[in-house]
């Protein structure tokens, strides 16, 4: 055995081995600790905890895998918060839905067992279901708390655990992390009530869907035009997901009556090996070949695909005989843009709207909302963010729309998070009143960018597994905060905002002031030509993300091509300058 398995581990893997666990998580680990040493370090150097999107890791024995022990420890954690948050209610209530991943469902009721068995009212859902109706679950039945297991679009060997707050937006400090506090209280096993109450669990079927959509089919802005341009050629797939139900049904409900979803990837109740994917992640071109195939087979006009759990949506558009795949900002630009021009042709706009995107999303959408004199709002990445400006201007604020550039978006207020069942049918939309207007979806965009300028951004994530990986990618962001570059492309840096210490750095005028954000291990340089790189790691992923957006004249659309090329060089430049 070449690998040496430290004390800590050891020590933690006895607790399991000498503690109250089933015979069967015994057994492999002890023949994880004989035959695979490297693999026992994995699973227990550390505890599972909360990030941007909560618990996340790949299934397996062991405190640092997703497993019947580490889901209820972190559930009885949640349980212990809600009694102490809310002491005066008669009965506290949360909702829990469950996506296609393997063991979602066994997960989902071990969920609902131990919230049951604290006294705690549980909603949980028969049928696998979209992240987005969850949130919307919590609002409509005046939960207190919910729960969706999910990996969101992570590989098939993850799966997780998102924990959501009465506004039926994610968790947000400091409720993450008096969660986890009391998650770390917990010391034995024996104190995880595991004794679920079933008189305490009532289950949602499929009729409760009926809400959702009713309340979805209330966003459109044109029902006249999609009358005229219902025969939009639209193909989906759900890439073996939550989607494959309600994205079709919403659709049908706005009026698209010429939907084809990709059968090879469309079963009832989702495939949670994802058989036709290496990742089904929507933001991955490969993850659309199948749909775009059919697009090109059945002349269709549209592509959309949403991940697992449906709260993301990728999309792609024609572009002569072929597809185009559009980013996240993309996207984002097209439904801002058609929400903005909708609510201001409508009459909407009464001087108190507003639209949010995160700090890495393209500053597009900043101009998109100037443009109406509509107010803008930055936050840090993650949705829970949005979800939490729109909690605090409840009532004063009224929200239009906002997004995300890693593919998630949401229309309206009754839903707290990112929304892909909401977005496929307001893009569709989208797409039918461009075609009523005689263009495509690309070429939109292109006249957009001749209007406010071209935004090329560039997302590269660099991954690193396991505890040396989170250790690299901890020296790699100490190395851009202790010794940040003085250039980038060849252009001074000019301002750098440092969002973990919170200060905004001036290095033209030598001054610094305060980020009036939340805390975050985020940098970000900015250029004397307009240039923005972004460095963060990834909340719920082994990964570093680099994001990188410049800025160029798109004097008309026929020089798109050009400009294109140039930004893009420009990008890589830079990208080779990091070392990428």
């Amino acid at each position: 055995m070449n690998t040496k398995i430290d004390e800590n581990v050891m020590n933690k893997a006895n607790i399991w081995l000498e503690g109250n666990y089933d015979e069967e998580t015994k057994k492999t680990i002890k023949d994880l600790i004989e035959n695979n040493p490297d693999e026992i370090i994995e699973s227990f150097y550390r505890d599972l905890e909360f990030g941007t999107g909560g618990l996340r890791g790949i299934m397996g024995v062991g405190s640092n895998r997703m497993n019947k022990y580490t889901v209820g420890s972190a559930t009885q954690g949640f349980s212990n918060y809600l009694r102490k948050n809310f002491p005066d209610l008669n009965q506290i209530k949360v909702a829990i839905a469950f996506d296609s991943r393997n063991n979602s469902k066994y997960f989902a009721q071990i969920t609902a067992d131990v919230f049951s068995a604290n006294g705690i009212k549980v909603f949980l859902f028969e049928n696998l279901k979209p992240t987005p109706e969850l949130s919307f679950a919590i609002r409509h039945f005046g939960c207190q708390g919910g729960i969706v297991i999910t990996a969101s679009h992570n590989p098939k060997e993850y799966n997780g655990y998102k924990a959501y707050c009465d506004d039926g937006g994610q968790i947000i400090s400091p409720h993450d992390k008096n969660i986890i506090e009391e998650v770390n209280n917990i010391n034995d096993i024996d104190e995880v009530n595991f004794n679920g109450n079933p008189e305490l669990i009532q289950i949602l079927n499929d009729d409760f869907d009926k809400i959702y959509i009713e309340n979805i089919k209330s966003l459109s802005l044109s029902p006249e035009i999609i009358a005229k341009q219902n025969d939009l050629n639209i193909v989906f797939t759900p890439i073996h997901g939550t989607g494959v139900k309600l994205v079709p049904e919403v659709l049908k409900e706005f009026g698209f009556k010429n939907v084809h979803t990709v059968e090879e990837q469309s079963e009832k109740f989702g495939n949670g090996d994802f058989p036709t994917v290496k990742s089904p992640n929507p933001e991955e071109s490969a993850a659309l070949h199948l749909a775009i195939e059919k697009a090109k087979n059945i002349g269709g006009e549209l592509v959309m695909a949403t991940d697992p759990d449906s709260d993301r949506v990728g999309i792609a558009v024609k572009n002569g005989d072929d597809f185009i795949l559009l980013n996240g900002n993309q996207a984002a630009t097209l439904l801002i843009n058609y929400l903005l021009t909708k609510w201001n042709e409508n009459g909407k706009l009464k001087g108190k709207e507003f639209i949010v995107k995160t700090i890495v999303t393209s500053e597009l959408l900043i101009d998109l909302a100037n443009k109406y004199s509509v107010k803008h709002y930055d936050v840090l990445t993650g949705f829970k963010y949005i979800a939490d400006i729109i909690k605090r201007l409840e009532g004063k604020e009224d929200f239009i729309g906002g997004g995300e550039e890693s593919y998630g978006y949401l229309v309206g207020d009754f839903v707290r998070d990112k929304d892909a069942v909401i977005s496929c049918a307001m893009i569709a939309e989208t797409a039918a009143w461009a075609k009523n207007n005689g263009i495509g979806m690309l070429d939109l965009l292109k006249e957009i960018y001749v209007e406010h300028g071209f935004y090329k951004e560039k997302l590269i994530s660099v991954v690193r597994k396991g505890k040396s990986g989170a250790e690299e990618i901890q020296s790699i962001m100490a190395g851009f905060r202790n010794n940040p570059p003085k250039e980038m492309g060849g252009s001074k840096i000019i301002t750098i905002k440092d969002y973990q210490k919170s200060q905004t750095i001036d290095l033209v005028n030598n001054t610094t002031t305060t980020i009036d954000l939340p805390k975050s291990n985020v940098l970000q340089f900015f250029t004397e030509d307009g240039s923005k790189v972004s460095v963060r790691p990834s909340g719920t992923e082994p990964k570093i993300k680099f994001y990188f957006g410049l800025k160029g004249t798109l004097k008309s659309i026929d020089e798109y091509d050009e400009i294109n090329t140039e930004l893009q060089s420009r990008i890589d430049n830079i990208v080779k300058e990091l070392g990428l």
